[in-house]
């Protein structure tokens, strides 16, 4: 039964397609991802990609999901923005933050921000640590992320898959031995008759 749906030629279609848009995304992702780290976070045609470490902007945005970041010019910031910028002080100090914009001072060119879900707001901040402004998540990337990071999601998304390839790899190669060693006795039981 198995056997025919592995052979259906429809089946085969349609899995090497999902195969393939799952592989191609995957590898672009991180492809822009070790691009990104190895340039020291420089941007890649304007824009960056950054994971979600901490609950500080639920429910806007969810530990682990995965956000694109547009640099944009710093004077078309405002208020109720969310930005990602380098911490420079305090307990930010060398940490990449997501936050919204709660204030401008453009007299001294500072942006004050806070997480949704904190309760202080974060050091000012300055022009040069601003990455961007945060665009939205990639959906795609970002649910197969939540899934990989799940012990579960990991089992059945990853670890099963790759058992289960291995398995009919090898049942195929077993199948494949089976029928050349029949034709091979076929074939001397023939020159036997000969």
């Amino acid at each position: 039964m198995l056997r025919k749906l592995l052979d259906n030629k429809y089946f085969k279609i349609i899995f090497k397609i999902i195969e393939a848009i799952i592989v191609i995304l995957m590898v672009l992702y991180l492809s822009f991802i070790i691009i990104q780290r190895l340039s020291g976070n420089q941007s890649i045609f304007g824009y960056r990609i950054f994971t979600v470490a901490t609950g500080s902007m639920i429910p806007q945005y969810n530990i682990d999901d995965v956000l694109l970041v547009k640099e944009v010019d710093k004077e078309d910031l405002k208020v109720g923005d969310d930005i990602t910028y380098l911490g420079n002080k305090f307990d930010v100090n060398g940490k990449i933050v997501t936050h919204r914009i709660i204030e401008i001072d453009k007299e001294n060119n500072t942006w004050t921000t806070k997480g949704i879900n904190s309760q202080t707001e974060d050091p000012t901040i300055e022009e040069d640590q601003i990455y961007g402004k945060v665009m939205g998540t990639i959906p795609v990337i970002t649910t197969i992320n939540h899934i990989v990071k799940n012990q579960y999601g990991f089992f059945f998304l990853i670890f099963l898959p790759i058992v289960t390839v291995v398995f009919l790899e090898i049942a195929d190669t077993i199948t494949e031995i089976k029928r050349d060693k029949k034709d091979v006795e076929k074939n001397e039981a023939e020159d036997e008759i000969i």
